[in-house]
């Protein structure tokens, strides 16, 4: 350095000294400093022996240690590099003992005082720290202060570069961490310490790195410009743009203008921003969308994938240099550099790819398929002359082109080279029209006989005659064919040939078996139901008459057949299924339950006029079966023949002179068609010849309708004297005396006295308890119709229902019909306490009865019901009376759509349900429109639904008996938003 003195300094000498300057010690030197550890200096030297405690003692003794440790450190330091400070041995040897530094201006005192650790130090115990013996109090106080100490130093900044002690109470300098460097900086030479770079700026301002320069690239068009006005300046043209004159010693010279580059950087930027908006109206056509969604589809390759690509490159370079002539690792190769992003790397594999195995049609395919579709052209063409008998090259060349004719050309290429392809010539035929595709086939049969849907196809276009020429040459070529066979079949029927169509299909049968053709039975009967489905009943008729009983033991053959019906009603091919049992009843013509299985498949997917042919064969076969004869005069009397199910039923009573089920049905027929006194002298009959209690139940009924109750107790009576078990007989009894006839006391006990009959007789009847027991609740009141004095007669009827009811529990223990009418009962008693006290008892013993848990649903609070409805739906999934409920608070809520959706529910789990079909229409009434009301209305009466609380209550009225089910939908529907509204 140039301000360095050439000579040593003398010794003592002290810089700045003369002009009054003082010495100072830095930080760096001396290190971070605790209190304690600077009082530790002045008190080191007290003696230990002073204090006279125990604490004193022990503090002594560790300062005395810590003192000790200090001066042997100091004195190594010392020893190893000099009696400097730390920074190299002093030129002017060692300070002379007592020398204080600046003591001669007055620096110092002269005189160093040593700590005796006297009365005014800190340590010193006896004075006013001291505070008597040292207990266990003061060792948990000093390491709670040591642990506090130690915490606070973990805090500081350098904390991780300091050195405990081995004590951990003192921390070591930061100039001794430095001393080493310190003492190298001596042997620094000039040009070391020039070559030291300049603390630099830096400030976040200057942390951020600056944006590099950018340069646009331009056209050839304009640096050829460029270059001719160049040209032309150098020339001397000096009033081109972008020259300038220069004149030097008195020459001219020209030179470019370089602006001009920057203003053609200008016009290609704005020429780019003009292609990428709108000519006319301005407005960018760039997709912003398809831009975000492209840069979100952006793979970043993470280092891992990295280095899985680097792994799968060199295994795949191996795999080329050991087997260069194999295809598939050239396609993997590519593959893997696509995956990476590096698709022109990807193309130069796959080619050289090419040229390595130029007979691998899937290498030339790979390299089709990353080029683009005009170079993937160039591709395939050289694959074709390389692999001329390549049926894929040839397809995907085809669907490269845009034109039809184009593929067409291709296509008839690949056809000269193969024409034994039937891909290719399936291609080409789907591309022509009718006759040039009659054409093609034609051909295509005599190259390729071998293809069954080539001649499928061509005997699809021919005529019939043709058509028949085509198929008996595909019999000759392809002998053990079924679909030939089978396609001959179809031909035959489309014509109306029936019975030629059943020749064919026993000839296919017979001459696949001769050339050991083997089709299953299973195999058969699928394409019996293929060809129902093409529309070719006959066909699959006939298969079914030549082939469902292959392979089917005798004993076997009527379950194996009816399971084979039901499978083809499933699967749709109602046809089949016809064949099937038609065959099945010619096997087994007295079979009631394969008639039935018929009669159900023609009622639900056959017409009136089939469903009558089965049933009278029916008839004909099992005369004495009434269902079918009563059936088909039902079927009859519904479509409007009245006379037709007159006949009917006088061939069932020729047939079956004593049956009960057909002098009813006759009956029913003169009833409902309004002939009561026909209908009288049948029932007059019918008790004479097939007496029975339904009989004597038909005829009171019939004099109940016509009013004629005295004449209808009579027949009652008569038929208890007969049938005394008979409890719908009771029933009527006490309903006529007690409703129809006048509200008097002896006609009342007319009707006690037929349900105390009927209880003693049919004790079991749960629904004779129930009307007996209404009967008393009911009676109090009529009985004081009128009279003044009738008040406080309701209480003992609630009382005689009550115990009536409690004694039917008795007798029919864990009955849901008898807890829930002695519900009712008590609210309509007024005791809802006792209602829900009932209910738990109920619940109780019935956990699982569908009734009660709809019963609590709909009357507990609404606070309760969604609880109630959890509970009932893991308890009863599948109840539909619980269905019900749960769709009714759905609708109560407005929750329209999830109550349809419950209410559907519960009309498929019980179409014969009437009440879940009357309360789905009620609504629809409130809550649907005309086409949803209709459609339910539609579905109730084809289920002809026949239970339900409601539903009985209100169709078996005898004001309503003569109501449809259409009616009575609507009937209980109304009903039911009125018991709603006064609700």
């Amino acid at each position: 350095m140039a301000f360095r003195p050439k000579k040593a300094a003398p010794r003592g000498y002290v810089a700045g000294l003369g002009r009054g300057a003082a010495g100072f010690t830095t930080r760096s030197d001396i290190g971070p400093m605790s209190a304690k550890a600077a009082m530790g200096d002045d008190d080191a030297g007290a003696p230990s022996g002073v204090g006279g405690s125990r604490a004193a003692e022990q503090r002594a003794a560790k300062m005395t240690a810590q003192r000790m440790q200090q001066q042997a450190q100091q004195k190594a330091i010392s020893a190893g590099a000099g009696s400097g400070a730390g920074v190299g041995p002093s030129p002017f040897g060692v300070a002379p003992k007592g020398y204080v530094p600046g003591m001669g201006r007055g620096a110092g005192s002269g005189k160093v005082e040593e700590d005796t650790g006297g009365p005014t130090g800190f340590d010193n115990n006896n004075g006013m720290f001291d505070k008597g013996p040292y207990d266990d109090d003061d060792e948990e106080a000093d390491e709670i202060y040591k642990s506090i100490d130690e915490r606070m130093k973990k805090k500081r900044k350098n904390g991780d570069n300091s050195n405990s002690q081995n004590d951990g109470s003192s921390t070591a300098k930061i100039g001794d961490q430095f001393r080493d460097l310190k003492q190298k900086l001596a042997t620094v030479s000039e040009s070391e310490w020039a070559s030291i770079p300049d603390v630099g700026d830096y400030s976040l301002r200057y942390k951020q790195k600056r944006r590099q320069e950018t340069f646009t690239p331009i056209t050839d068009s304009l640096l050829e410009s460029r270059s001719m006005i160049n040209a032309d300046a150098t020339s001397g043209n000096t009033n081109l743009a972008g020259t300038a004159q220069v004149e030097s010693s008195g020459a001219k010279s020209s030179v470019a203008n370089m602006s001009g580059l920057a203003e053609a950087r200008g016009t290609m930027l704005g020429m780019s921003l003009d292609r990428m908006s709108d000519s006319v109206s301005g407005q960018t056509v760039v997709d912003p969308k398809g831009y975000l969604t492209s840069l979100s589809n952006t793979k970043i390759a993470t280092n891992a994938e990295i280095g899985d690509i680097n792994k799968a490159r060199l295994l795949l370079k191996s795999v080329r240099d050991t087997n260069p002539k194999h295809g598939p690792g050239w396609i993997a190769a590519a593959r893997v550099e696509e995956a990476a992003g590096k698709t022109l790397q990807a193309r130069k594999l796959i080619q050289e790819g090419c040229e390595i195995c130029p007979t691998s049609e899937d290498v030339w395919l790979e390299a089709a398929r990353l080029h683009p579709p005009d170079l993937a052209k160039t591709i395939l063409a050289s694959a074709v002359r390389r692999i001329p008998t390549s049926v894929k090259i040839f397809e995907h060349a085809a669907e490269l082109e845009n034109h039809e004719d184009a593929k067409k050309a291709v296509l008839r290429k690949g056809l000269e080279m193969n024409p034994k392809s039937v891909k290719l010539w399936k291609s080409a035929i789907e591309l022509e029209d009718a006759e040039n595709a009659k054409i093609l086939l034609s051909v295509a049969v005599e190259k390729v006989p071998h293809s069954v849907d080539m001649w499928l196809a061509l005997a699809r276009l021919e005529t019939y005659n043709n058509a028949r020429k085509v198929l008996n040459q595909a019999r000759r070529a392809l002998p053990g064919e079924r679909s030939i066979w089978l396609a001959a079949a179809k031909l035959e029927e489309s014509q109306n040939h029936d019975d030629i169509v059943d020749k064919i299909v026993g000839k296919a049968v017979s001459s696949l078996e001769k050339h050991d053709a083997i089709v299953s039975r299973a195999q058969w009967l699928h394409e019996a139901e293929l060809s129902d489905a093409a529309g070719a009943p006959m066909t699959s008729a006939a298969i079914v008459k030549h082939t469902v009983g292959l392979g089917v033991d005798v004993e076997d053959r009527q379950r194996t057949w009816a399971d084979d019906a039901n499978g083809a009603v499933s699967r749709g091919s109602i046809a089949t299924a016809r064949a099937i049992l038609a065959h099945a009843l010619a096997a087994f013509p007295s079979k009631r339950s394969l008639w039935m299985q018929t009669v159900e498949l023609e009622r639900k997917y056959g017409d009136a006029e089939s469903l009558d042919e089965i049933l009278a064969a029916a008839s004909e076969r099992l005369p004495k079966q009434e269902i079918f004869w009563l059936v088909r005069a039902k079927e009859k009397w519904m479509a409007g023949d009245i006379a037709k199910s007159r006949e009917i039923l006088t061939q069932a009573f020729a047939a079956n002179p004593n049956s009960e089920p057909v002098w009813i049905a006759a009956a029913k027929l003169e009833w409902e068609t309004g002939e009561i006194d026909r209908a009288r002298v049948l029932l007059n009959r019918a008790r004479d010849r097939a007496s029975s209690a339904r009989v004597y139940m038909k005829s009171a009924l019939l004099e109940r309708e016509s009013m004629r109750f005295e004449d209808c107790l009579s027949l009652l009576e008569e038929g208890l004297s007969k049938y005394p078990k008979f409890s719908k007989l009771h029933m009527i009894g006490g309903q006529v005396c007690s409703e129809e006839l006048e509200m008097t006391k002896s006609n009342i006990d007319r009707a006690r006295k037929f349900f105390q009959r009927g209880l003693q007789q049919c004790p079991n009847s749960v629904t004779l308890w129930i009307l007996s027991s209404r009967l008393e609740e009911r009676a109090p009141g009529l009985l004081a119709q009128g009279n003044q004095n009738g008040n406080g007669t309701s209480g003992v009827g609630f009382t005689k229902a009550r115990s009536l009811l409690e004694l039917a529990r008795l007798k029919n223990a864990k009955s849901p019909e008898l807890w829930v009418e002695a519900l009712r009962l008590e609210r309509r008693a007024g005791n809802d306490k006792l209602a829900v006290n009932l209910m738990a008892r109920a619940l109780q013993e019935c956990p699982k009865a569908g009734l009660l848990l709809a019963e609590n649903i709909s009357t507990s609070p609404r606070a309760e019901q969604k609880s109630k409805s959890a509970d009932a739906i893991k308890k009863c999934p599948d109840d539909p009376l619980v269905i019900t409920a749960v769709a009714s608070l759905f609708a109560s809520e407005r929750k329209q759509a999830k109550g349809r959706k419950w209410f559907e529910r519960a009309v498929i789990l019980n179409p014969d349900l009437g009440d879940s079909w009357a309360k789905y229409y009620a609504f629809e009434l409130e809550c649907g429109n005309e086409a949803n009301k209709k459609l339910i209305n539609d579905r109730c009466v084809a289920s002809q639904p026949k239970h339900g609380e409601l539903w009985c209550k209100i169709m078996k009225d005898m004001k309503n008996r003569q109501k449809s089910v259409s009616e009575g939908v609507e009937l209980v529907a109304r009903h039911i938003l009125t018991q709603k509204e006064s609700n």
